[in-house]
């Protein structure tokens, strides 16, 4: 039995809605900040990028390569504080007060203690990007870029921790409203940095990476500070005994953490390897295909928002042994991101063509870039619904801590499928950059599907 005087008990998470209409709402409710707290990061590296482009062609270069480096390693990392959504949300559910706060605790270790081993690859990039082909002055500048960069690891993975946690007792606003305030500061210190003003050194590439390690230790502490003093954060004590480690619970998060890291490689490695794909069409594919696939991933935020969300609703219900919840949960978020990604789907398939010129402009040297851009849409329309649901329902699942199928899921889906379909209808249908689109479509729907039918499968054998 909790102690009620030092751990208030959590009523709101024992409470199951007595319609799937209130499954929706409660879905929508917790999406909506998560969906623009992740828009809220895109506009920070969009915003980098933008000031970056200032110092000339060959700088943005570097940076694309540095952000190639960085993310392989970071999204490692990312994977395991993922795990920190279920953990907590169970906990929440099943009003386990003190495994909520081991949870924090154990996502914040594990965050410091694989952030040392991750700066290795930002810290030796140069070497690296040569051993890649790249040329050596492109790979140097790279460089600078990731000396500053490497040193945010350790309090980005933290805030995703602290950010997991708050979001899995219902209270996902907090990181949205400091993501928020910090764009415009992030914008302010690396156009300073970059350029030597206020007093501060001029620092060019470098200086973008430290501006951007700063502001993700800023965030941290910001967030740490509400967890630390706000109610209803501080209710839960979650800094009492930090230096204590729930040893069970740590093997229990990597043990769920790392399918996760492993599947998201897995997806980085896919779109990576469409890249090279382009490269060996055309230069135009190239440019066609990076716009379309930046498009996406502006729309993915919609579902992976949705996806998170899925994950505490879910976790909340199995917490507290609730199957039928369960099932309504994953449900109610399945179709939530059907709806939202289907209305966003058809925006963009309208508004192709004027997408394309947004970026390319209306001269006729690019309007053959800007057909490429608008078919790719097109033919990306299904790719847009079935990378929504596979997020989504994968969210779902995480919240009944499975994970090690989706990694089997996912090879299959992106590797078994998606690229030899893509290579095959690419060259030997001489299908061009559409096949390539249309491997990746077909292999998504195949790991949406097996996702699909594992979710179902899980909740029969909870009900039973």
């Amino acid at each position: 039995m909790l102690d009620t005087a030092r751990h208030p008990p959590q009523p709101q998470a024992g409470v199951p809605p007595n319609h799937l209409a209130e499954e929706f709402v409660e879905t929508l409710r917790l999406a909506v900040p998560m969906m623009l707290t992740q828009l809220g990061q895109i506009a920070m590296i969009t915003t980098d990028l933008a000031m970056i482009g200032h110092l000339g062609e060959n700088a943005v270069a570097a940076a694309a390569l540095a952000h190639t480096v960085y993310f392989v390693s970071f999204t490692f990392g990312l994977g395991l504080m993922a795990a920190v959504s279920p953990l907590a949300a169970q906990a929440f559910g099943a009003g386990d007060v003190r495994r909520i706060r081991h949870s924090l605790r154990v996502g914040l270790w594990v965050a410091l203690l694989i952030s040392l081993p991750m700066m290795a690859s930002p810290l030796y990039g140069e070497p690296i990007l040569i051993a890649l082909g790249q040329a050596p002055q492109s790979a140097a500048l790279a460089q600078r870029y990731l000396y500053g960069l490497a040193w945010g690891i350790a309090p980005a993975l933290g805030f995703i921790a602290l950010r997991s946690m708050m979001s899995a007792v219902n209270r996902p606003q907090a990181p949205l409203w400091i993501t928020l305030a910090a764009i415009p500061f992030n914008a302010a210190l690396v156009y300073a940095l970059i350029h030597g003003l206020f007093g501060l050194p001029e620092l060019g590439l470098f200086g973008a990476g430290l501006a951007t390690t700063l502001v993700n230790l800023g965030t941290f502490l910001a967030t740490l500070a509400i967890a630390a003093w706000r109610k209803p954060f501080a209710d839960y004590r979650p800094l009492a005994r930090l230096w204590r480690i729930d040893w069970p619970l740590m093997r229990q998060l990597i043990a769920i953490g790392a399918p996760i890291s492993f599947s998201l490689l897995m997806e980085y490695g896919l779109f990576s390897s469409a890249a090279l794909l382009m490269g060996l069409i055309s230069t135009a594919a190239i440019a066609a295909h990076q716009i379309a696939l930046q498009i996406t991933a502006v729309l993915f935020m919609v579902p992976l928002g949705i996806g998170m969300a899925a994950t505490v609703r879910v976790g909340h219900a199995f917490g507290r042994n609730d199957p039928a919840a369960v099932k309504r949960a994953g449900l109610a978020a399945a179709g939530l991101g059907v709806v939202l990604v289907s209305a966003l789907t058809v925006a963009i398939i309208l508004g192709r063509y004027q997408l394309g010129r947004l970026f390319f402009g209306t001269g006729e040297a690019s309007a053959a870039t800007v057909e490429l851009t608008a078919t790719l849409l097109v033919v990306g329309a299904t790719f847009f619904i079935a990378d929504g649901l596979q997020t989504i329902v994968g969210g779902a699942l995480r919240g009944i801590n499975d994970t090690r199928m989706t990694l089997v899921f996912a090879a299959i889906g992106y590797w078994c499928v998606a690229f030899p379909v893509g290579w095959m209808l690419a060259f030997n249908a001489h299908f061009g950059a559409v096949g390539v689109w249309i491997g990746f479509s077909v292999g998504t729907f195949v790991y949406a599907g097996l996702l699909i039918l594992r979710f179902r499968m899980l909740t029969r054998k909870l009900a039973g």
